[in-house]
């Protein structure tokens, strides 16, 4: 890998984007600012000197060419995915460089699947979708949880946020997704995605400290439906998530996140256990955190360090669990971003 090697951050000056460049910069990267506004672009690029801003619409696939010339890998942040992802994995297949993303869209996340795996491989590009709080650290819980085992019973995955204030692009994104499957909750059963309509059953789920037993909606749509089953053999994943998560995302008028110290960061604290079951063996995984946004920067940016450091096959559409050793790959992150515990 190149010493301080250029990445295109398309969608930089977003609430999770922000995060990616100081990530980025931390590590040792030199983030490439893109994005389809330049006024947003060059008022990011004013509080981080040094850094080029290279405006971009995935409306003009010359644009995205240009933004991404001498880019070693491009880490896409803008949502809605189902608009940006499909682009920006053409430009960086034309560019034979690496694409990753922060997508929790089920349906965009079914799209690069179904899309991209073949054309990824055939050209020796790796895409790394999805390696955000959603999608990508359920994923790698599983993973890890798994371990030797090649199949198992049953996956659950249980989120326990102690509240959600959502960013304008994940209701953005969300009402994208929402539509395009036409309201319907979606759930991995059987083997299969499915789609089910009528509310959402309730119940409890026990997590590790601090939050203990908790009030859950059961059958919430998540992006790990789609990731988990990419490369883990078994019939069923069952999603949780905290009912007061669901409350105030579903509340009118939400309110962003707000900044809780100089970092950017908000005061909203996580807890994800996933629970792996083969007949009466049962696998733990458990993660806890503060601020699901800015989690995802450490969580891309260490994906990306290992794909362009070799970590990683070289073609193909890859899951985070997937693609790198997840054990390993949760342990790097502990204790800076996370606490991670096996059990």
């Amino acid at each position: 890998m190149p010493s301080n090697p250029s990445v295109l951050v398309y969608g930089a000056y977003g609430h999770t984007g922000r995060f990616v460049v100081s990530a980025l910069r931390e590590r040792g990267f030199m983030p490439i600012l893109s994005g389809r506004d330049a006024d947003k672009l060059n008022a990011l690029a004013a509080r981080h000197a040094g850094l080029e801003v290279r405006p971009a619409s995935v409306d003009e696939a010359a644009s995205l060419d240009r933004a991404l010339t001498s880019a070693a890998a491009v880490i896409n942040c803008a949502g809605p995915f189902a608009s940006t992802a499909a682009p920006l994995i053409e430009a960086a297949l034309r560019a034979r460089i690496p694409y990753l993303d922060i997508a929790a869209e089920v349906e965009a996340n079914i799209d690069t699947f179904a899309h991209f795996d073949a054309r990824a491989r055939e050209a020796g590009v790796a895409v790394v979708h999805a390696v955000a709080f959603y999608g990508g650290l359920g994923d790698l819980l599983a993973t890890a949880a798994m371990g030797d085992w090649d199949s198992a019973d049953e996956i659950s995955i249980a989120y326990g946020l102690d509240s959600w204030l959502p960013t304008p692009g994940t209701l953005v994104a969300g009402q994208v997704s929402r539509q395009r499957r036409d309201g319907r909750r979606v759930v991995f059963a059987n083997g299969k995605i499915s789609y089910v309509t009528g509310p959402a059953p309730t119940a409890e789920w026990t997590f590790p400290a601090p939050l203990g037993t908790q009030p859950v909606i059961a059958e919430f749509t998540m992006a790990d439906s789609v990731t988990i089953a990419r490369h883990l053999k078994v019939p069923e994943i069952r999603s949780y998530m905290t009912a007061v998560a669901v409350k105030d995302l579903s509340a009118p008028g939400q309110e962003a996140p707000k900044a809780s110290d100089e970092s950017g960061r908000s005061s909203q604290t996580f807890v994800v256990e996933v629970v792996v079951r083969r007949g009466s063996e049962r696998r733990t995984a458990a993660a806890s955190g503060r601020d699901i946004y800015a989690f995802s920067a450490p969580l891309v940016v260490e994906a990306l360090a290992r794909v362009l450091g070799g970590d990683a096959r070289a073609g193909g559409v890859f899951t985070a669990g997937e693609a790198f050793d997840a054990k390993d790959f949760l342990a790097s992150l502990s204790p800076a971003h996370l606490s991670f515990a096996l059990g």
